[in-house]
């Protein structure tokens, strides 16, 4: 198949999944840049001393809720079945949740006085890497599946990366004399987990759908 008959039959795909009425592939990627963006706040606030009241994460999420309440709508009204809209919702909801454990991240250290350590910072810095990825994959999604691709390994490898760093800092938590340190970054490094692990669905959901566009185009 030539490359111009190969490309119209990708746009053909994306044309079926993206109705005309509303461009969902913009929707989606507006979500991953301040998806992104979220997350970059939460590493720079990791940065200062003494830690302030992160509430600009709070209006960050808030943000993206809007920004997913209002896809959820358009894909009610643009499909007349829920076959199709599926993946876009899924994709949609679990980037909320990489920015929703963001926030609360931000907000228990504060409130729980917790200061940033080093396993908290990696697991941290893995996660925008990973997010990142994510969203350059997400812009790209309809006309570099390559890229895209490129873009999944090197988001997953982020994704090991938390888990590898979790595993290790809560062997050496545990085995602590602070048993109340212990038990705030617990909460911490856990939420840094779950943040990496809706990370990891997010970008299935991604994969899912490149490699559907790759084997219809063949």
């Amino acid at each position: 198949m030539t490359s111009g008959k190969r490309r119209g039959r990708i746009e053909g795909i994306f044309s079926s999944i993206f109705p005309a009425k509303y461009d969902f592939e913009e929707m989606l990627s507006r979500q991953a840049d301040r998806t992104l963006t979220g997350v970059k706040t939460l590493s720079d606030w990791l940065m200062t001393t003494p830690l302030g009241d992160p509430v600009v994460l709070k209006q960050m999420e808030n943000e993206v809720d809007s920004l997913r309440y209002d896809l959820e709508e358009k894909l009610i009204d643009a499909f007349s079945t829920p076959f199709d809209r599926q993946d876009i919702y899924s994709l949609s909801r679990q980037m909320d949740y990489i920015l929703n454990y963001t926030a609360e991240i931000a907000k228990e250290m504060y409130v729980f006085g917790v200061e940033p350590d080093e396993p908290i910072r990696e697991m941290t810095r893995a996660l925008l890497g990973g997010t990142r990825c994510m969203a350059e994959g997400v812009r790209v999604m309809n006309t570099d599946q390559k890229r895209v691709r490129r873009l999944i390994r090197r988001a997953r490898e982020a994704m090991h990366r938390i888990e590898d760093h979790y595993i290790e800092s809560m062997g050496i938590l545990l085995n602590s004399d602070d048993a109340l340190g212990a038990m705030k970054k617990r909460e911490i490094y856990h939420h840094l987990r779950d943040a990496g692990r809706a990370l990891r669905y997010t970008v299935d959901i991604l994969h899912k759908a490149v490699v559907g566009i790759d084997i219809g185009s063949e």
